[in-house]
């Protein structure tokens, strides 16, 4: 069996595989300050509690943003697993990187180009709604040509509520208008409407600079559903697609 690893700066998703079959994920937070033996009490419980057995665990793969934990999860491969992991680089990633540095690319971005290229075999723009809200661009020959960053939802939810005293703290669901009649609509309308303005307002940039090639457009993350609800642009929702390209890379994997 597989044991996949993506590390965010929010949140960790772990999941197992069995050849082609992901047989269970989870979505726990991220805890820089983890110890390697923390990690394995935690998931020898999720393990448990799925009736996974972890000396069936055969290989690991993990991609990593948080580089504290770098050493966390080696040392709880090596300790529990008695391998050492895989750990996911542009070096691993079987596609072209034309990026001036690709070693300078999220190891997270990577993965999901690769696997959502892998589903769907031509020009594609991915957007990540995580910590930040990333678009990855992939041509029709399957190159990761690059993309853009820009604070996720999240970040900006949350500023307003630590900067601005008398703004509260707000569940992403969509008002009922764009024109909010209370603070809690009006915070829900410039953070949900207005990330779903910048998501379209940077297909369009994108597509244009693609032309004549006509990208799908993917959503990923752990907002992806809500913003395609209210998105002009996005086509369709994976939300397994990190887990998917980190399968992919594994067993591709000697």
């Amino acid at each position: 069996m597989l044991l996949v690893i993506d590390v965010g700066n929010t949140h960790t998703v772990i999941g197992v595989f069995k050849r082609q079959d992901r047989v269970h994920d989870w979505r726990i937070h991220t805890e820089p300050a983890m110890t390697a033996d923390e990690f394995h009490l935690m998931l020898s419980l999720l393990f448990q509690q799925a009736g996974i057995k972890p000396d069936l665990i055969e290989k690991t793969v993990i991609s990593c943003v948080v580089p504290p934990l770098v050493n966390t999860l080696t040392a709880f491969c090596q300790r529990h697993l008695d391998h050492l992991p895989l750990w996911v680089s542009s070096k691993n990633v079987d596609m072209p990187i034309l990026y001036g540095n690709p070693d300078e690319v999220g190891a997270d971005r990577l993965v999901n180009a690769l696997a959502a290229y892998r589903k769907y075999p031509q020009s594609l723009i991915v957007v990540d709604f995580g910590t930040a809200t990333t678009f990855d661009v992939i041509s029709a020959q399957g190159e990761y040509l690059g993309g853009a960053i820009a604070p996720g939802i999240g970040i900006a939810a949350e500023a307003l509520y630590n900067e601005a005293s008398k703004l509260p703290r707000i569940e992403f669901q969509p008002p009922p208008r764009v024109v909010g009649t209370n603070t809690v609509d009006s915070m829900k309308s410039g953070l949900l409407f207005g990330y779903a303005e910048l998501v379209d307002g940077m297909v369009r940039r994108i597509h244009k600079e693609m032309r004549p090639e006509s990208p799908k457009i993917i959503a990923t993350g752990g907002m992806a559903e809500v913003m395609r609800g209210i998105s002009k642009t996005i086509e369709t929702v994976e939300t397994g697609l990190t887990l998917e390209g980190l399968r992919i890379i594994g067993q591709q994997a000697k």
